[in-house]
């Protein structure tokens, strides 16, 4: 049995114990045969990168969806799902094989993988917000949301995003020691938790207050959308275009915010010595394999090809290619 990397003080766990503790843990994905939830995540993963690159051609090659604030938000969400999507994939196979990972390649990992998850996050409560400013200020949205001022939004969240992930990342190549080491199993998990207790605090501090943000902000443009739309009569049918909308929206935030909320219960088992492995063995697996891809194998058919100018681009674009075979022929 390996030894929990928590019973070392200082501000950070030794390496040594935490590549033990990776042995451990990589030991108990086989013993489990965890490695088959590779199965469900490679068919989440396939959906995806099959139509958000074929949504984000459909919106990057439309001037007229170009020029829209909605798009440009979801080419972004597509664009950080495809980004997330790939790198988890390719962790999770070097997982399961057992291959040996040093530590600057799993610190930058991990950096990638928290950007790009908060840059998801972060554009849809910006979707809702969009929403939110369109039936508000009808007459006046595009004055205060051009494209020009989006990309600079756009260029804004991932710059959010990154900062606290990227700036760890630099805190321990700074402080660790210059020998490289390596790890069977390369999780955010690991990374996030062998900063010590100290440094915990400023993580869970952060990703709480990015939830919390997030929450209210999406929860109050919800709520004054409702109050200025309720005597509208597009609340009156029940299966409204309006009420339709509003469960997509509502089941995707369900499903893209349910895994970070499964994060949180990861960080705080981790410290507990009364739970065994195999519970954070499991819940861990679980939620990069399925939990985290589910979301990101919806989003395409529940936000993209709900939106008409984006069906009717495709079937364009299909169109246009199938004139053209026909007239190479």
């Amino acid at each position: 049995m390996s030894v929990s990397p928590y019973d070392i003080s200082g501000m950070r766990a030794s390496w040594s114990e935490m590549s033990n503790f990776t042995e451990g843990w990589y030991e108990s994905l086989q013993s489990w045969r965890m490695e088959l939830l590779l199965i469900p995540a490679v068919i989440f993963t396939a959906l995806a990168l099959v139509a958000d690159p074929l949504l984000l051609a459909c919106v990057l090659l439309s001037r007229a969806l170009r020029q829209e604030t909605r798009y440009l938000l979801l080419a972004n969400i597509l664009l950080s799902d495809t980004v997330f999507l790939i790198i988890n994939l390719a962790n999770l196979a070097c997982n399961s094989l057992g291959v040996w990972m040093s530590r600057p390649l799993c610190e930058l990992v991990t950096a990638a993988s928290v950007t790009a998850y908060c840059s998801s996050i972060l554009t849809i409560t910006l979707m809702v917000a969009d929403t939110y400013v369109a039936v508000r200020w009808p007459l006046h949205y595009r004055d205060r949301l051009p494209p020009s001022r989006t990309h600079k939004i756009l260029v804004a969240v991932w710059l959010v995003a990154a900062s606290y992930p990227v700036s760890l990342m630099i805190l321990m190549e700074v402080l660790e020691e210059s020998a490289p080491w390596r790890q069977t199993v390369c999780l955010v998990l690991f990374s996030l938790n062998s900063r010590g207790k100290d440094m915990m605090v400023g993580v869970n501090l952060y990703f709480f207050i990015c939830a919390v943000l997030c929450s209210s902000l999406i929860m109050y443009c919800y709520t004054r959308l409702f109050a200025i739309t309720r005597t509208s009569g597009i609340w009156q049918s029940r299966y409204s275009r309006a009420r339709v909308t509003l469960l997509a929206h509502a089941v995707m935030m369900l499903l893209y915010f349910g895994p970070g909320m499964v994060f949180t219960a990861e960080l705080v088992l981790f410290h507990r010595s009364g739970v065994s492995q195999d519970v954070s063995v499991w819940l861990s697996t679980v939620n990069m394999s399925v939990l985290m891809l589910l979301p990101r194998a919806c989003a395409p058919f529940l936000y993209g090809l709900r939106y008409r100018e984006i069906h009717h681009t495709l079937l364009v674009l299909f169109r246009r290619r199938r004139l053209s075979q026909v007239a190479v022929v």
